[in-house]
């Protein structure tokens, strides 16, 4: 069943740049940022993800959780446009129509991926990094004759402040501890200035100190941004989540708070090790 079907339909639609959307901005008025709708990918005969719908609310702070092999992975792929889903809808708001629209064009929509290693460029210096990732013109004629405005400037130094980074500005990124390098990596995605953020295991290969303090980074994002963490750490999960999706062989198989999954029989007896 799709939710939004009618009000998607008697919308007027146009193709545009490769994607299908409705003329205007982002539309979340009547539903949520971002929702799949029974969708479903096979490779090979094996069934990623079986008919999974979810749905994420605008300035939700939403934790999946779920055995290996339960289509975490694959999920992300389909949202950000690296995977085609055999049957189902995957729609960014009410208009946007994601399954219409390749890698990039989604990105500069709003939807942007952190993977679970780092990838940042060691040789520039932690500025050098997010001036890079600033949402401009990326054609060679604009790059050529590029200087930072004002705004970008404050723009860059109101992230380094986020990220806690300040004073490793104009230090090489090579030079950071792994924690340091994902935070980093999360203040190039906020550069892009996302709608919503997919996070994939953030902690992994973390310091004590370094979790807490991501944990407390990701706190202070949820209500700016959509963000989807995908973690195995039950600790983190809890820390931060209000709302937990436990995925289990391409579906959900339930969703509620962290102490509302943990007690379920379901969640028990597939993943915490009933």
């Amino acid at each position: 069943m799709t939710v939004f079907a009618d009000d998607l339909l008697s919308e007027k639609t146009k193709l545009a740049s490769g994607a299908l959307v409705v003329e205007g901005e982002l539309d979340t008025r009547h539903g949520p940022i971002l929702y799949m709708e029974d969708v479903s990918v096979s490779f090979d005969g094996f069934k990623a993800l079986n008919n999974l719908s979810l749905y994420i609310n605008e300035g939700e702070l939403r934790c999946m959780i779920g055995p290996n092999g339960a289509g975490k992975t694959t999920m992300m792929d389909v949202i950000t446009g690296k995977t085609r889903p055999d049957t189902g809808s995957v729609f960014f708001g009410q208009t946007i129509d994601l399954l219409q629209m390749d890698e990039p064009a989604i990105a500069q929509a709003g939807i942007c991926r952190k993977f679970q290693k780092p990838s940042v460029f060691d040789a520039l210096t932690v500025f050098e990094n997010l001036e890079l990732a600033l949402k401009t013109n990326k054609g060679t004629w604009h790059s050529l004759f590029f200087r930072l405005t004002a705004e970008q400037n404050d723009r860059i130094d109101d992230v380094l402040a986020t990220i806690g980074l300040i004073d490793y500005a104009r230090q090489r990124a090579g030079i950071l501890s792994h924690g340091q390098k994902q935070w980093l990596e999360i203040g190039m995605l906020l550069m892009q200035e996302p709608k919503v953020m997919l996070v994939d295991e953030p902690i992994a290969g973390m310091t004590h100190q370094e979790v807490e303090r991501t944990a407390e980074l990701l706190l202070s994002l949820q209500g700016k941004h959509s963000i989807v963490v995908v973690e195995h750490d039950m600790e983190f999960v809890r820390s931060i989540a209000r709302k937990v999706t436990v995925l289990h062989e391409g579906a959900v198989l339930t969703e509620g708070s962290m102490d509302e999954v943990q007690n379920d029989p379901r969640v028990i007896q597939v993943y915490l090790g009933g």
